[in-house]
Parts: C-alpha cells; structure tokens; sequence
C-alpha cells in the first residue's frame, strides 16, 4: 500500500483512498455550479506525485529530509489532457496559484505555472495501477473572457483544497467528523419566523409616530419575506431608509429565498470590522449561535510544497474557516481579497459562495480603487454560479452602468417597491449646514447638550473631542477600542438614552453602519453625501420626537483639511447646490454618479487587475501570484496587537504553551486592535510589545491601552530603562 498520510496513533491512509475521498468531496461542492466532473477530475489527480518512491522514503522515514515535489504530476497528467484550469489548480494546491507564465519562455526557475511544468520528476507511473480517471470538459463560460477563466479556476482551486483539507483532517482524527451539526434551512426559517412575530407585535402597546414608524419597518420586512420566496437567482438591490429595519428584513429575503431555491449558505458582507460582532450578535440571537460564523480577521497558515503532510502548519491549516456554517457574517475586506488571492487558506472557503445569498450591507462602501473588479466578481457569482446578490443600502450607489459592462442582459430589480414614498415616511430629522466650527466652537456646542452624537473623520481627532468635554456621560468610539470594550460601551449607550441620562458620544464613522443608536442631535464633520444620510440615522431613529426639532449638523473643523475625503466632500458640496433636500433619493444617485466622473474611470480599477486577467502582467499570463500581492483593499496594512485582560490572557497563555485553535484566535479577536504600521513600529520601538511564537502580538505596557479611549495615538511608554 502507498502511503499519503500517516496520523498520530501511526495508522496509515493509502493514496488510492486519499484521491477517491478528495475527489468526490470536490465533486460534491463544484455541483453547486455544474461543475462536479471537473471537481472529481482534480481530486483524483492531485496528490498521484505520492506514488513515487522518493515521497514514499519521505513520509515513512522521519531521517530522510529530502523534499519531495508530489504536486506538479497530477498537473502534468492534466496537461496532457487537455485541461489547463485543472492543472492549474493542481499545482497550486498546496503552495498556491501560481502566475501562469509564458508556454515558451518560462524555466523551472520562474516559478510559474508553465516553469513548472518543465520540471523533470520521479517516477510516478505506479499510480496508474490503482487509479483511473475520465476527461473533464471545461464549461463553455470560461471562454466568455480572461476574467471569466481566472474565476472559474479560482472556484474550482477552492473546491480542490477544501476537499484534501476536509479529508485529511477526517483521516488525522482517525475518522472523526468534527464538523457539520447546524440547523437545516427549515429549521432556520423557523427560528425566524418565531423571533419576528414578537417583532411584528410590537405596535400593539405602542402610540403615534413609534407605532407609524414600527408599522413601516414591518410593511418592508412583509415584503422582503414574500419577495425571497418568489424572486428567482439574480442580482438585487434592497434600498431601505436608515432605521428602517434593513438588517431584518434582508436576512427575512435571505433565508426565505434560500429555501425557495434550495440554496446552502446566506453570507452577509459587512463593510467595517468595528460593526461585525454586533451584526453577528443579532443573527445569532435570532438563529442560534452554532449556526452563525462570525469571519474576518486572524491567523492564517500556509503549507509549502514540500513539506510533509503530518507537519505542525498541516494541522494548524486543518483548523482555519471553510466558511461550513448555514450563515456567515464577514467583512467586505475578507470578502474581496479571498476573491482575489491565491493561498490555499483565503481561497478555501470560496466554493461556497456558490448557490448562495451573498448580502452586502451598505454597499456604498464598495471600494472606489477595485469598484470594476469588485463588480465584475460580483457578476461572476450572478452569472456563472447560481448565486442570488442584494446591495443593501439606505443611499443606492448608482451602480447600473457598472454592472452592464459585465452582466448586459441583467437588470437590477428593487427587492422593495414605492421607495420615493417611503423615504418621505421615514424622514426623522432636519440635515443643515453648520459652517466652519473651530474645536473650541464644537466643544462648546456638544457641552451644551445633554444627549449629543459627534461623528469626526479621524481617530486621534476623537480622542482629542472626548478629553475636551465633561465626563458624565461620555463616551469615545473608535477602532483603537478592543470589540469587547466596544461591545460595553454600546450596551451602556444605548441604556442611558433610554433613561434620559447624559450621553455624549464622540465617534468615527464605525458608528454609521447598522448601529442602532437614537440621539436627538448630531454633528457630522464633512464627508461624502453617503456618510452624512447614514450619520443622520442615528439621529431621532425611533420617531420618538418631532422631526423639525431633530438636528443633523454638517461641519467643516476649522485646521483640519480632510484630505482622505477630499473628493467625496467636493461631490457632496456639488450635490448642495444643485438639491435642497440632500436625502432625495435622487440627490443620492447624482452624487455617486457625479463623484464617479470626478475620480475618472480609471480609477475604478487602479491596480490594472480586470486588464491582467485579460492581457496578462509582464508577459505572464493569468497571474494569481501577482495580482494577489497587488489587490489590498486597505492599502495602509494593519497589524492586530491583543490586549491582555483578565479573560484574553487564558487564550495568550494557551497560545504561550503551543496550544491553538480556531475558537481560540476567534475568542482572542474580542481583545484585538489593529494599527496601522507607524503606530506598531513606534509602540514596538518603545518596547510595549512583545510577540507571542511568531505571529500573535500582545501589549505589555497597559499604559498605551486606556479602557474609555482605547490604544493611545501619542506613545508615551510607562516602562523604566535602567542602566
């Protein structure tokens, strides 16, 4: 028997049914988009480089050292038959997808796909005896257009590595199936159904304008419900006015269109880390925690080529998301760069993207620098891939014309009728604009106030705001605050505006997306249009006061020149002169439209990536490698440092040990933040850091982190150097 994978009790998985499982798993999800021949054919081919001799020494002789190239076979034998996606796939599978290259001038030392494909190997021809394969056709969709076959490739790489991990990881836990147990769609549906009647009887005890308003939000969660039921696949938006119950009713549509459809997954794409595990805290309230995957942020790990499959970082890989959840919850960040890369780690979870809801909350957000490849990914999904795909928002982005280029013979349709009417309905508040305010003027104004929203642009200005106002009552919300001490800040918000308490609340715009917070006031420093409607709902959200006495204040902060927002402000102030009303729905479209055409086309795909799946990069064809290192939506990268608190510590202390897991780095995420490089590099220089292994820092001078700021912008180090 050749041996592929040997566990801890020393039992011995055979290659034969190594490939036969990997191959139907892939089989299993690539039918999700009709392709399953295709996925079968992967997963029978990928690992017959095991055959050869030299990799059998490898893995039973723990002396032998010798790396062992046990990939590039299977694409060779895909090759010869005709199938390129396939062998791409292949070679990728476990050090990832490589740049295609060039057919004729590309050496094994380029370390491309077409390199490596003139790789001289050992024998491998043993895996002929026990193994047969059928040829697999390629889908006709492919040959749409460059972009089309990098995306196929990408789908088919994710079913090929899912599956290897999946029945790896069965075999190393001796047969166990550690995964699986969530609640069906019917069950779903169910809890839904029970969690909203309450919802929809809430206007029995209520009067006035809390009754009206409530009597709306459940006229578009009706209509949501009835609409996922009968709406076939198909691209959608959901254009719902702040406060209008968005969140609700969009999973209402999800969960209803799923079972209509028999689809497998809703994942709701969400545009801020900061507003994550509150999302995901109300669907798990709703649906149940096991069924619902929080995803961003964490530590991820690759598997070189060559190393051996019973390999720390093999086992620590076993235990990263595949996204097997009924419901996830991610960051468009996640999202989009997963669409975009090429590891085994981010691409893994992609095939279940296919037959799937995929939501995106204010898809306003989408990123400008990637919109062309963000859309054409998302029409990718539309088109080729039996997904259903909302844009969810109270400010439409306008984006028709975008998405012709690449799904012409699509409309858009509007998941909610009489839009027009109900955005007058639901108007709450009066926007004017403040001027210039100097910040001893905003101070001012925001201390004369009891309850009081202030939302800036900056973080340190934030926390400049905050030490300049009284202290009862006041509350500083940024992203330097860990999500556990955010999460309690917002519980104790929320519960002094319903008692009438002083609350006075400096924040950035992590407060706009889906917070459900309700001020009589607020003050928005000068933004795009988009930014100023969502800070807007914040004010007078649950109709509890007359609207004409409901102030939202745009202000520019005399100093501070806003450069990051520069253009979208530009837009805006356009927007002013031309619409009194600058919540009109068709205030909003020209803004978008009008900003567009103010950054220019070009620059709706900065980095060139739509043109290199087409073209090519440097006379490399379809170039994974490249275009993954090039496609960043946060082009500042973060690093996360962990605060340590009485509760992280217990997860420190186990990483500390050589203990790790998944739950682990997902409890630990509640005590993160991330900084930006300069900010890292300063408290690392100051020596307040300390890292932890080799990829999880921890913060040891707690004199950076303050529990109502969060991380300091100034580093002032408390440690004592003695010499």
């Amino acid at each position: 028997m050749k041996t592929a994978h040997i566990n801890d009790l020393g039992k011995k998985q055979s290659i034969e049914k190594h490939l036969k499982g990997t191959a139907e798993l892939a089989q299993n999800f690539a039918n999700d988009f009709d392709c399953g021949e295709m996925g079968y054919f992967c997963g029978i081919l990928h690992d017959i480089g095991k055959y050869s001799e030299e990799f059998q020494r490898r893995i039973n002789d723990p002396l032998y050292t010798q790396k062992v190239d046990h990939s590039t076979a299977g694409a060779m034998e895909a090759m010869k038959r005709k199938n390129p996606p396939a062998a791409m796939v292949i070679a990728g599978h476990h050090s990832g997808l490589l740049d295609g290259g060039s057919r004729k001038a590309d050496s094994e030392s380029d370390g491309t796909f077409f390199g490596r494909l003139k790789k001289t190997l050992p024998d491998y021809s043993e895996w002929e005896k026990e193994i047969s394969t059928n040829d697999a056709g390629i889908p006709g969709f492919c040959a749409e257009s460059g972009f089309a076959m990098s995306f196929f490739v990408r789908m088919l790489y994710s079913c090929l590595v899912d599956a290897d991990y999946l029945d790896t990881e069965k075999f190393m836990n001796d047969g166990k199936i550690i995964r699986g147990g969530s609640a069906s769609v019917e069950e779903l549906c169910a809890s839904f159904e029970n969690y909203i009647q309450k919802w929809l009887c809430r206007t029995d005890f209520q009067s006035g304008e809390q009754k009206a308003l409530c009597a709306r939000r459940n006229d578009i969660l009706k209509e949501c419900m009835e609409n996922g039921e009968s709406f076939d696949r198909g691209l959608y938006t959901l254009t719902v006015p702040t406060g209008g119950g968005k969140t609700t009713a969009s999973l209402g549509f999800a969960l209803k269109h799923m079972r209509a459809r028999g689809m497998k997954h809703v994942i709701y794409v969400i545009p801020y880390t900061s507003v994550i595990d509150q999302n995901a805290e109300v669907f798990s309230g709703i649906l149940g925690k096991d069924n619902v995957l929080e995803h961003h942020s964490g530590v991820l790990y690759e598997i070189a080529d060559e190393e051996g499959a019973d390999s720390d970082a093999y086992k620590k890989a076993l235990a990263t998301e595949n996204w097997d959840m009924p419901v996830i919850v991610t960051t468009a960040v996640q999202f989009f760069e997963s669409l975009f890369a090429n590891k085994s780690s981010k691409c893994r979870k992609l095939h279940n993207l296919a037959n799937s809801v995929i939501v995106f909350d204010e898809c306003q957000t989408l990123p400008i620098p990637y919109l062309e490849p963000c859309v054409a990914a998302i029409s990718e999904l539309v088109k080729n891939y039996k997904s259903t795909v909302i844009l969810c928002t109270a400010t439409q982005p306008a984006l028709e014309n975008v998405f012709a280029r690449y799904v012409p013979d699509r409309q858009i349709r509007e998941i909610c009728g009489g839009m027009k009417e109900m955005f007058v309905r639901f108007k709450r508040s009066v926007i004017s604009n403040a001027g210039v305010l100097t910040l001893d003027e905003l101070q001012n104004r925001i201390a004369a106030k009891e309850q009081v929203l202030c939302i800036v642009n900056r973080r340190k200005t934030a926390q400049e705001i905050y030490s300049r106002i009284p202290t009862e009552g006041a509350y500083c919300l940024t992203t330097l605050l860990c999500p556990f001490d955010r999460k309690r800040k917002f519980r104790e918000i929320k519960e002094r505006l319903r008692k009438g308490l002083p609350c006075r609340v400096i924040a950035t715009s992590l407060i706009e997306a889906g917070v459900d917070l309700d001020f009589p006031e607020v003050y928005r420093q000068e933004t795009g249009l988009d930014s100023l409607i969502q800070a807007a709902g914040r004010c007078n959200r649950e109709g509890k006061r007359d609207p004409q006495e409901c102030n939202v204040y745009l202000f520019r902060l005399e100093g501070d020149d806003a450069s990051f927002v520069r253009q979208n402000a530009d837009a805006l102030r356009e927007i002013m002169r031309k619409h009194q009303d600058l919540s009109d729905l068709e205030a909003v479209s020209d803004y978008f439209i009008f900003y567009r055409e103010l950054i220019g086309r070009e620059n709706l795909d900065q980095k060139g990536i739509i043109k290199a799946f087409q073209n090519g990069i440097d006379g490399k064809v379809f170039p994974f490698a490249t275009v993954s290192k090039i496609f960043k939506l946060i082009e500042n990268q973060t690093k996360t440092i962990y605060i340590p608190t009485e509760e992280s510590n217990r997860y420190i202390e186990s990483i500390y040990g050589g203990y790790s897991d998944r739950n682990t780095f997902r409890r630990l995420g509640q005590y993160a933040v991330n900084v930006y490089t300069e900010h890292y590099n300063k408290l690392w220089e100051a020596g307040c850091l300390e890292m932890v292994r080799d990829y999880v820092c921890v913060l040891r001078d707690m004199n950076q982190y303050n529990d109502d700021t969060g991380l300091q912008m100034d580093v002032e180090t408390g440690f004592g150097l003695y010499v």
